[in-house]
């Protein structure tokens, strides 16, 4: 699963990355955009040979661009979960800390809604991991590819 998670994860940034690119205007920033470009499709080239040594794998169509956007979402939320878990415990102030708790429960139950949503479009099915192997190369490989 730590595998689909890298892959997934790297696919929806290097999308975005790419998207991105052509607005950025400062020239040391557009450099660092590139180097993380190309530092991503490395990644993912050399994750996605792992791939055929998982469960067996249908490869099926590529999945639009409404997949990677859902899947950003998702990612945004479960780090969001994370984070927010991490600082509940570095913060000594009892007002801020039951902000985070209030602001925890509201990320937890957004990841929630967005992860329902992928599944029951057939962008995330976590209950099937031949599946879901499938979607991500399918990701990686046209992340690769814009």
């Amino acid at each position: 699963m730590e595998l689909h998670e890298l892959v997934a994860f790297q696919s929806v940034n290097l999308v975005a990355f790419k998207q991105k690119l052509p607005t950025i205007k400062d020239p040391v920033l557009c450099s660092l955009y590139k180097e993380t470009i190309c530092m991503l499709e490395q990644n993912l080239q050399e994750l996605l040979k792992f791939y055929p040594l998982a469960p067996t794998m249908n490869r099926s169509h590529m999945p639009d661009m409404t997949a990677f956007d859902a899947a950003s979402l998702l990612g945004f939320a479960k780090t969001a979960v994370r984070n927010y878990s991490i600082a509940i415990t570095e913060t000594a102030t009892p007002i801020l800390r039951e902000t985070f708790q209030k602001q925890l429960i509201c990320a937890i139950d957004l990841h929630a809604i967005i992860f329902n949503f992928m599944c029951s479009k057939g962008y995330y099915p976590a209950y099937n991991l031949e599946q879901l192997l499938c979607n991500d190369v399918n990701m990686a490989t046209a992340a690769l590819r814009l």
